[in-house]
């Protein structure tokens, strides 16, 4: 059965599908690949790395801090692809069940092409760095193939907007900051532009599924939304990476939980999409621990 569009769902997806045709890019073209990185910069914003301004920060070289930052933004990067890879499979269900002359519908194929250059972009990028591909494993790796599968509704798109607006604030500073790696700062640039979109495309159709869920519902789907934050505050930075300037993986993390730096990162990062998401009332019931522990409301010592 084909799903009858509201009337403003379309208004949105008309000009966003205007926005689409008149400022997308290819990153094969956009982008020198072969171009050498710039001596001496810099992968992340050298404050947002997640050690800086602690004990082992002040032990590492210059080319230690560095060689963090590579394996950081490679780390974001990663976790950057496996939420689109998800964000993809949701659209794709979606469209499933709308007529395909809507412009609503329309657009949902726009951005799964919007979110397939992006992907094979992050991966030219961490293949350009030359790090390992770090994405999360284990449980949360189960966690993302069920959300895959069954996401429906708020915890769907309130669950891909976590990732998202936190990606595109930190790419937002990143392509402003000289100290930067021009590579970094031109794949920042591209996806903030094409992602903004896809953030006002969550955001309106969220706001639209609240009103027509119910109690039970949404009990259920502050849970999943709780422990999606979780698994976006804590594995934004690898525990991983540390290996690449020779520091135990547990110890990095613990260092970075408790480093004030690092925890103002987070609740800076996102501030936004938390402050969104209260707004609609889905930070809430037993998903709040989640959020707590996931640093995206300030980080707990631990």
């Amino acid at each position: 059965m084909t799903t009858v569009t509201p009337p403003d769902r379309d208004r949105t997806a008309t000009r966003l599908l205007r926005s689409s045709a008149e400022h997308s890019y290819d990153p094969e073209v956009e982008i020198d690949w072969e171009a050498p990185f710039a001596e001496g910069k810099y992968f992340v914003p050298p404050h947002r790395s997640s050690l800086y301004g602690t004990a082992l920060w002040d032990r590492l070289t210059e080319e230690q801090r560095i060689e963090l930052t590579k394996h950081e933004v490679a780390s974001i990067a990663g976790l950057g692809v496996w939420f689109e890879t998800i964000l993809m499979q949701l659209l794709v269900r979606e469209y499933f069940k709308q007529d395909p002359t809507a412009p609503h519908a329309q657009y949902a194929l726009t951005e799964i092409g919007d979110e397939c250059r992006h992907s094979v972009m992050f991966g030219r990028m961490i293949a350009r760095l030359g790090t390992p591909v770090y994405q999360p494993d284990g449980f949360n790796q189960w966690l993302g193939k069920w959300i895959g599968h069954t996401g429906t509704g708020p915890r769907m798109y309130a669950a891909i907007l976590i990732a998202e607006e936190i990606l595109d604030t930190l790419q937002r500073e990143a392509m402003a900051c000289e100290d930067v790696q021009p590579l970094v700062r031109m794949v920042s640039r591209i996806h903030v532009v094409e992602e903004a979109r896809h953030v006002r495309y969550a955001r309106e159709e969220l706001a639209r599924q609240i009103r027509s869920a119910g109690r039970g519902r949404l009990a259920f789907d502050k849970l999943v939304i709780g422990r999606a934050a979780y698994l976006t505050g804590t594995r934004l930075i690898d525990p991983r990476v540390y290996r690449a300037i020779g520091i135990d993986p547990e110890e990095g993390r613990r260092a970075a939980r408790a480093n004030p730096y690092h925890r103002e990162t987070m609740r800076w990062a996102g501030e936004r999409v938390v402050e969104f998401l209260r707004d609609l009332d889905l930070i809430g019931g037993p998903g709040v621990p989640l959020w707590r522990a996931s640093g995206l409301l300030g980080t707990p010592k631990s």
